[in-house]
């Protein structure tokens, strides 16, 4: 089990001083380039949000961002040579930073929440809303960076038929009505339609449930494409990532229980569609 400090929003490291060179370095090759945030985005394939991210030391850069960076930006190597000292700098959030990479070649992935809808399900109104109600308070540009790399992520549930997902929700996710009852129904109504996907599951946690396995809070477990499991949770200030196979095996244990006490597929579509006609 490895345990790290997840200092940071959204599970994004710290701007720490080797991201902070690193993004300088891009913006001073970009400009020398005569380009600008927007025509480098477009020709790196990435919105110009998360451009302004990276170069402003709020992003870890994504190891395609850094290929293609490169190639509009001359091939020099350096940008690859340093981004591999990204890796290395203390104070980074290394568990999501193990997890995302291993996220993007699972065959499975196991969630359960009980604090608010995953990344993966959320609306764009939905996310907003929580980025809006972060302590310290993010700005305007921070919040548009949030929901692009939030928005590229959720192309995993479509682009990865073959990966099965599952979603394990409590009903007062939907009760709470985060963000009022229009952001509501569209929640609903989108994971509705995701729900819908071959590759994916959505099972309801009941409100009233005599036992629940889930009580020790939020999990994720993935399987990856040899056939090791990981697993992970978060809390408001840090983050666990385990690796150790005794403790993916109660991990996965409790998530089989929950999936057990948790109404079936069925089930959990008609309910989600009462939650919607009542609002």
């Amino acid at each position: 089990m490895v345990v790290d400090g997840a200092v940071g929003t959204g599970g994004e490291p710290e701007s720490s001083d080797s991201l902070r060179t690193f993004g300088a370095v891009v913006q001073a090759l970009r400009e020398h380039a005569g380009l600008s945030r927007e025509e480098f985005g477009e020709r790196v394939r990435f919105s110009k949000h998360t451009v302004a991210s990276v170069e402003l030391g709020r992003r870890m850069p994504d190891p395609t961002f850094v290929e293609r960076a490169e190639e509009v930006l001359g091939n020099t190597g350096a940008l690859r040579k340093a981004a591999g000292h990204l890796a290395r700098q203390p104070g980074l959030a290394a568990w999501f930073r193990q997890w995302a990479r291993l996220e993007t070649t699972a065959i499975t992935l196991y969630t359960y929440e009980c604090r608010l809808i995953p990344g993966l399900l959320q609306t764009e109104a939905y996310a907003r809303q929580l980025f809006a109600d972060r302590l310290p308070s993010l700005d305007d540009e921070q919040i548009e960076a949030q929901w692009t790399a939030r928005a590229e992520r959720q192309r995993l549930l479509r682009e990865r038929p073959n990966t099965a997902f599952s979603f394990i929700l409590e009903e007062h996710l939907f009760l709470r009505r985060t963000g009022g009852v229009e952001v509501t129904r569209e929640l609903i109504d989108h994971v509705l339609e995701v729900s819908a996907l071959r590759n994916v599951e959505v099972q309801v946690m009941p409100l009233v449930l005599e036992s629940h396995a889930g009580m020790a809070g939020p999990l994720q477990q993935l399987e990856t494409p040899d056939n090791k499991w990981y697993a992970y949770n978060e809390a408001q200030r840090g983050g666990l990532f385990f690796s150790d196979p005794k403790e993916i095996s109660v991990l996965q244990r409790r998530y089989a229980r929950m999936r057990s006490q948790a109404l079936t597929l069925q089930d959990s579509v008609s309910l989600l569609e009462r939650m919607r006609g009542a609002l």
